[in-house]
């Protein structure tokens, strides 16, 4: 059992949720179920960064959670567990962008449509840059152009993590990192400026 958080010998929130990432990992069915229930609310507010709908955000949450349970054998304990989700937060919120995105393409705005009447349309509207091109599009050009930039970028400005969770990460040093993300920034910044 868990002490309180403020006795001694107290178990921190992210504490625990390492551990049950570790036994999850291990097989602990029950393990699991507990550490899903726990990551979901931070999940959900990861995909949010990414995301500008709530509904969006969700669906994009229930990949991640899939994508946890049925991967978390993978999880191999050399970095922490809060490192390895951002990881699948950020690949499963831009695979969810890509989806709206080509589902987009593929069905046009019915007439009725809020954002005909100039409102922001959710799927070309960036929740970091405001602009009309997206910082998602953007990230998706430059994962064409220059994919070694994309990783220190996503992990830095949309997940926020710590210099050195990405260095853990990445397995690259801090001044590698650093370089990178000053070079994805500067690449991006006219794409996010420009109008469609």
């Amino acid at each position: 059992m868990t002490q309180s958080p403020t006795g001694p010998g107290a178990v921190s929130p992210a504490d625990h949720t390492e551990a049950l990432a570790t036994r999850a990992a291990a097989g602990d069915d029950a393990a699991l179920d507990a550490l899903l229930r726990t990551i979901r609310p931070e999940v959900v507010r990861r995909c949010a960064r990414f995301l500008l709908f709530r509904e969006d955000a969700e669906e994009a949450a229930q990949d991640v959670l899939l994508q946890v349970a049925r991967n978390v054998h993978r999880f191999e304990g050399r970095s922490r567990f809060s490192t390895w989700l951002h990881t699948v937060v950020a690949n499963c919120a831009r695979q969810k962008y890509r989806e709206l995105k080509r589902r987009s393409a593929e069905q046009p705005l019915p007439s009725h449509s809020p954002y005909e009447t100039g409102a922001p349309d959710p799927r070309t509207t960036s929740v970091i840059a405001g602009s009309r091109v997206d910082f998602l599009e953007a990230l998706d050009r430059l994962d064409r152009e220059s994919p070694h930039l994309v990783a220190p970028l996503v992990y830095r400005d949309l997940c926020q993590m710590e210099y050195a969770e990405i260095v853990e990460r990445l397995g690259i040093p801090l001044g590698t990192v650093k370089s990178r993300l000053y070079h994805a920034r500067r690449q991006i910044r006219p794409w996010l400026t420009s109008k469609p």
